[in-house]
């Protein structure tokens, strides 16, 4: 098979593009190349290209380029990670300048243009120096983007904004300097219809307050659009930093990108294990919670597999890299949060929606008004311009602006009071749609913390004197299981010293507590090991309690089995009661988890939940989303591991618990803040309220213009009275956002 045969994939970074119809554009025209099948993701500025034939990954890049907007390729592997680590500039800052200083000069201009008290002598020439900055500093990006789109034959929401915001403030310059408007004591008459003194008539602030507000709104979206790529840098940043290598026979601290294939590296205790590897000597509890979310640890010996990011909990490892770089599980599961995310479909504002038919009609409208007062009335010509100015300026989408960010930030303003964080609207729509809400177990169901459950003595033994035996052994081991057994001993008394402490390879431990040789650890550790056997009613006992997937450690000594003390996760305080919430808002609940089907069905049962999904690996998570929603279900998660986070961006909405680790924040669409189930249903219930407002406000918004351009086409809209409207209808879509302020929690 030749080279040109071969479908190959790349995934270019767009730059430039400023509305979802953008995308769309740069998705057409690189669909119309031959062999070429393209996917742009306005969210995340990515286009995931297959080509084939004589295509190269620069002639993809050059159609990107020929259409008005920047592409790059990929950064070579050896500089992802420091891609990584480094977040690169911040898109949201240039808008927030630009808000700030025209927010600072429009303010004196609304005023006075609309406040005929304050409107002294040669006003309006003050005006005109405070505006000429907004207007063409601070609304330099849409003409830039209005120039480009007119270069390519397209039109979106910038050419409207900027072709009226320049049609106001040229109108403006035309008034103050060849007409009374320029006079001395000139005042703005508030006239009904157009005249022919509409020529007296300013409009600088339509045209500053036009792009303040439009200002505002592009900040706010820079701002999610950067978080949007938190979540990779986050992934990536987990890992170790440096590594110890051995190298002839002597340990040598690397940077960690230069390990290889066959190194022997050295993990300490508390020490993240550099790469994946296979141990070569020594053993201990590896915890890998930050990487699967779930709170056991593993227990690894000399030929066991070991995985880069997670903790060395116990003894001293040396390891053997057998994956480095992009070939780890932590890289893949970085690939894997970002497929999940170029694949998630994008809601798309619908003022970008219908931008592309709106911009041109309006424009049309304007134009034909124009011609049509010149050609078949006898008013004059500055009576045919008013109308046709004032076209422009009741269109003038400074209401569709507003719609979504003032709504979104009352809504996530309320939502931050209640331990709710909503990351952006783009994904509002999907909480309307979700019919399955998908729950990870450990760390959001359950404590994630392993607790001592019950302790169970053989007859005539006091649990008290094993609880302190046992909890004065554990004490000295770093195991997570051996530190909840000691921290809950050490509640009803000080715990003990313990001499000739050993630690028996993830078996047991054991050691000399108050002159006794006491054994704590596995059952067959006891009976293999000590030959111990332990009374028939704690081996019930045990066998109940792994039954409903708790762990039982043995406690034994002057040779024989005192007691066994069972360990486990425990049920959140309200994880069944926000189950009840979420089924009253009609979400069918199910549970995921890599734990056992016991554990897990006893999780569930207690709950309420009927639909268990166990026993999944961390990298199948997505496969379960993927699966539900092939079955036609629209589907929520929330999670709070690493391991959920390619689940959490790949579902129609995720969901993760502020307790959990970054990168699932980061890859999630809601952050409950407290960690607390019962948020999860009020979350949703805010995200939904707020969607609700936003099309509300696009829709009295459209409205307005449906209603408000044929009375400015027929001149019965003066420009001054167009923007006032324009103004109020501002006015009236903030007034419903703040609505919102009054949400309560069930």
């Amino acid at each position: 098979m030749t080279t040109a045969d071969t479908t190959r994939d790349v995934e270019l970074t767009i730059g430039g593009m400023t509305c979802a119809s953008c995308a769309a554009r740069v998705e057409k025209k690189l669909n119309r190349m031959d062999g070429v099948t393209a996917s742009v993701n306005y969210a995340t500025e990515k286009a995931k290209v297959s080509y084939s034939g004589d295509i190269t990954p620069e002639d993809l890049v050059a159609t990107v380029e020929a259409t008005g907007y920047t592409a790059a390729l990929p950064a070579p592997p050896q500089t992802q990670h420091a891609a990584g680590e480094d977040s690169g500039p911040d898109e949201a800052a240039p808008w927030k300048q630009r808000l700030t200083v025209s927010a600072l000069l429009t303010v004196p201009v609304v005023a006075l243009s609309m406040i005929p008290a304050l409107q002294f002598d040669n006003w309006q020439w003050l005006c005109l120096t405070l505006a000429s900055p907004v207007v063409v500093w601070g609304a330099l990006p849409f003409h830039r983007a209005a120039w480009t789109n007119l270069r390519h034959g397209a039109a979106t929401m910038d050419t409207l904004i900027s072709v009226g915001v320049t049609a106001a403030y040229l109108w403006s310059l035309w008034a103050l300097f060849f007409t009374h408007a320029g006079m001395p004591g000139m005042k703005m008459t508030f006239e009904l219809f157009a005249s022919g003194g509409g020529e007296e008539h300013i409009y600088l602030e339509v045209a500053a307050a036009v792009t303040t507000f439009i200002t505002a709104g592009r900040w706010f979206e820079a701002r999610a659009k950067r978080r949007s790529g938190a979540a990779l840098r986050a992934l990536l940043d987990m890992g170790a930093k440096d590594v110890a290598v051995l190298r002839g026979g002597t340990e040598t601290r690397i940077p960690v990108d230069q390990l290889a294939v066959g190194d022997v590296f050295v993990v300490r205790p508390g020490e993240k294990i550099a790469t994946d590897g296979v141990v070569e000597s020594g053993s201990s509890a590896v915890d890998e919670s930050m990487l699967t979310g779930e709170s056991m640890p593993v227990e690894v010996a000399p030929g066991d597999a070991v995985v880069g990011a997670t903790v060395n909990a116990g003894g001293r490892l040396t390891v053997r890299a057998t994956r480095v770089g992009s070939d780890t599980q932590l890289a893949q599961m970085a690939r894997l949060v970002e497929d999940a995310q170029n694949g998630k479909a994008e809601v798309q504002r619908l003022a970008d929606r219908i931008s592309a038919v709106f911009v041109p009609i309006v424009i049309g409208l304007s134009l034909l008004t124009l011609a049509a007062w010149l050609l078949f009335t006898d008013d004059p010509v500055s009576a045919a311009f008013t109308s046709a100015v004032a076209v422009l300026i009741i269109a003038c989408p400074c209401a569709l602006g507003l719609a979504t960010p003032t709504a979104l930030l009352v809504g996530t303003g309320r939502g931050a009071q209640l331990g709710i964080l909503i990351k952006g609207p783009q994904i509002l729509e999907s909480t309307r749609r979700v019919d399955t809400v998908v729950l990870d177990k450990t760390g959001t169901v359950t404590t994630g913390e392993m607790t001592v459950a019950s302790v169970h003595v053989a007859p005539d033994e006091s649990a008290d004197e094993v609880l302190h035996l046992a909890g004065s052994l554990e004490h000295a081991s770093e195991h997570p299981i051996a530190r909840a057994i000691a921290d809950h001993a050490a509640q009803t008394r000080p715990l003990s010293g313990v001499e000739s402490f050993e630690n028996h390879g993830g078996r047991g431990v054991s050691g000399v507590v108050d002159g006794r040789a006491v054994l704590a650890g596995r059952l067959s550790w006891l009976r293999d090991e000590w030959s111990l056997t332990p009374a028939p009613s704690l081996r019930r006992e045990a066998e109940a309690a792994e039954s409903e997937g708790r762990t039982p450690i043995w406690v034994a000594w002057d040779g024989a089995v005192r007691a066994v003390v069972v360990v486990s996760d425990t049920v959140k305080d309200g994880s069944r009661a926000a189950v009840s919430e979420l089924r009253d808002l009609g979400l069918r609940p199910v549970l995921l988890t890599g734990d056992n089907r016991g554990a897990a069905e006893a999780v569930a049962k207690q709950v309420g939940i009927d639909e268990v999904i166990a026993e999944v690996m961390p990298a199948d998570k997505v496969q379960v989303i993927e699966r539900l929603q092939s079955e036609g279900r629209v589907v929520a998660m929330v999670g709070d591991g690493v391991n959920d986070a390619a689940a959490l961006a790949q579902a129609d909405l995720g969901l993760a618990m502020g307790t959990g680790t970054d990168v699932a924040i980061e890859a999630s669409d809601l952050t409950l803040v407290r960690g607390d189930l019962r948020a999860a249903p009020d979350a949703i219930r805010l995200a939904r309220a707020t969607l609700r407002t936003i099309k509300g406000n696009l829709f009295w918004a459209f409205a307005y213009n449906v209603a408000a351009l044929p009375l400015a086409a027929l001149g019965l809209l003066n420009p001054l009275i167009a923007g006032a409207a324009m103004a109020f209808s501002s006015v009236f879509v903030v007034s419903n956002s703040l609505r919102l302020r009054r949400f309560a929690p069930r």
